[in-house]
């Protein structure tokens, strides 16, 4: 699978400077957290699973969550164990089928090996276990069951906690816990690829939400928690991990308003002003603030409930080419010793000491979700990724 693989070969050419990398479930762990983007949820009750995750699959998802905790009634638990491992075996009869990685949330520590044991061989597909309401007391024992179906099955198995107790929100407990959490997926480490924030949780704990027009960081709770996530989990001192953004709630059917014009119109002919307006008119522009506002928090990838938001994750994803400029100029060779230096673009400083961690991390960007060539932007990456 790759970023934009779903749209045809020449149109990727036009459009990427360097071309997403291919990966597999097998690829390394730094690579996939790096390249989870929008990761796309789905009730693990859906009759018709196996054929939502080819349909998204085509359509440029790579990372999906089949969740059996909050977004399923109490009562519907065991079937959607029981689809899960039906749809599973369905899938994996499929050939030629190449699914995203896919994760269950559970609910219970349990459930990990009993739904392992149950997928038998169709469990090759999955990618591992999202861990709802994580903290160091209730966490330790799914990383348990994980560790020890990983060894049952004989395949690699990714954790992905939630952040999203109360415990994290409060201010009397929130250092306490974050200092338990680290504990945790620190001596996992391994098996951890991403810390996913349940921020409509941290809400609901104040009977709050957001509007369409204001993003989480505009809710200031829910922003100090975010800050203090990233400050002690999220550093780039190799201590660190991925974390992802928060789910955005909002959503229309709005790929649909560019399909007209995308039939009428070449590629590279698309009038910017006029999509990014049809965009915005369509409530999407919060969701592009919050993506923009996730970046510059330190954050990758993000929480997604509708498939209308993984073009926007994605294409907002893909370095610039200006930013892979300064990367490459900062990580010479040469430059090891320091120093300041002006970028290729003349309209920067680079240092390339502070710099540095910055632009690891923008490599490993550009290796997932590609670079723009010089003349390429977001208008153009999401019109080409509009299925027609």
């Amino acid at each position: 699978m790759r970023h934009f693989g779903h749209i045809a070969p020449e149109v990727r050419k036009r459009l990427f400077h360097q071309e997403p990398c291919a990966f597999t479930a097998d690829s390394p762990a730094r690579l996939l957290s790096a390249a989870l983007g929008a990761t796309l949820y789905s009730p693990a009750t859906r009759p018709r699973l196996a054929d939502d995750i080819v349909k998204q699959a085509g359509r440029g998802v790579v990372s999906m969550v089949l969740c059996l905790e909050d977004s399923i009634d109490d009562a519907d638990v065991v079937a959607g164990e029981e689809n899960l491992v039906r749809q599973f075996a369905d899938l994996a009869a499929r050939p030629g089928a190449e699914p995203p990685l896919l994760f269950i949330r559970v609910r219970t520590p349990g459930q990990i090996p009993d739904l392992v044991r149950r997928l038998g061989p169709a469990g090759r597909l999955l990618s591992g276990f999202v861990l709802p309401k994580f903290t160091e007391e209730r966490g330790i024992p799914f990383l348990e069951a994980l560790t020890a179906a990983e060894g049952a099955g004989g395949r690699r198995l990714f954790a992905m906690p939630v952040l999203e107790s109360p415990e994290l929100l409060y201010r009397e407990s929130r250092m306490g816990t974050l200092e338990g959490i680290f504990r945790a997926v620190d001596k996992y480490r391994d098996r951890v690829l991403a810390l996913r924030l349940g921020v409509t949780d941290f809400c609901s704990s104040y009977g709050l939400r957001r509007a369409p027009d204001m993003t989480a960081y505009d809710v200031q709770i829910v922003a100090s928690v975010i800050a203090d996530v990233v400050n002690m989990l999220g550093r780039a001192d190799g201590t660190g991990f991925t974390v992802t953004g928060p789910v955005w709630e909002y959503f229309r059917a709005s790929e649909r308003m560019f399909k007209p014009q995308l039939r009428q119109s070449p590629f590279l002919q698309v009038q910017a002003a006029e999509l990014r307006e049809r965009l915005i008119a369509h409530a999407m522009d919060g969701l592009l603030r919050e993506i923009s506002l996730d970046q510059a928090n330190g954050l990758l990838g993000k929480t997604c409930i509708h498939p209308s938001h993984v073009l926007p994750v994605h294409a907002l994803s893909v370095v610039s080419h200006e930013e892979f400029s300064d990367a490459q100029d900062i990580l010479r060779p040469e430059r090891g010793g320091g120093g300041v230096l002006r970028s290729a673009y003349t309209n920067k400083m680079n240092e390339v000491k502070p710099h540095r961690a910055w632009a690891e991390r923008t490599l490993l960007r550009a290796e997932a979700f590609g670079v723009a060539h010089e003349d390429v932007g977001f208008v153009e990456l999401l019109a080409a990724g509009i299925p027609g």
